[in-house]
């Protein structure tokens, strides 16, 4: 048998996190079967095993290409926006905006904080000091009032988690999405100099 060569493999990984993506979003991570799973992948369980150990695994490396995609889409709100006042509101919008999307609110606003507790409270340090820097900035514009910005970054990142998980479980969130962004609004402009 020929051995496979890394592209081969990598298309092979990118297939079943593909498939377990839209598998995932369908029908949540408990109902899924690993059988039907690789078997809409068009490949066998040896290859699950492989690449990501087990069905969880598989799970882990979903939610980690599923965040670095938001992370991407929240840093190009950076790039994109001059105002850094504004590029900062509208990252804290598009946040709670993403958990009305339905693959982030059942993969990442359900499954993994269900099936990885034990994990969901350590602190996502790469959030936090992403909001640092960008309130620093905007203390240094003399746009925020001065405060220690790590601490406020922790209470703003805090409330948008707890917000965007309200949203993503409850029955009208589209109504309490725009309940959430005008409260964030009254929050963040209490901020301002």
């Amino acid at each position: 048998m020929a051995r496979r060569t890394r592209a081969e493999m990598e298309e092979t990984r990118l297939l079943l996190l593909d498939t377990a993506r839209k598998i995932f979003c369908k029908q949540g991570y408990a109902e899924a079967s690993m059988d039907d799973l690789t078997a809409q992948a068009g490949l066998t369980r040896g290859a699950l095993y492989h690449h990501f150990g087990d069905k969880k695994g598989l799970l882990s490396a979903v939610v980690a290409q599923i965040d670095a995609e938001m992370d991407a889409r929240l840093q190009t709100i950076s790039d994109t926006i001059d105002d850094p006042w504004l590029a900062f509101s509208m990252r804290c919008h598009t946040y709670l905006e993403m958990a009305l999307e339905p693959e982030i609110q059942r993969i990442i606003m359900r499954d993994a904080r269900a099936v990885f507790s034990d994990k969901m409270t350590e602190l996502p340090t790469h959030c936090v000091t992403s909001m640092s820097n960008m309130i620093d900035k905007l203390m240094d514009n003399k746009i925020l009032i001065a405060t220690n910005s790590k601490m406020l970054a922790l209470f703003i990142y805090g409330s948008l988690e707890a917000t965007a998980l309200w949203i993503a479980n409850s029955s009208d969130g589209e109504t309490q999405l725009e309940q959430a962004k005008s409260t964030l609004d009254i929050l963040l402009n209490s901020l301002r100099v």
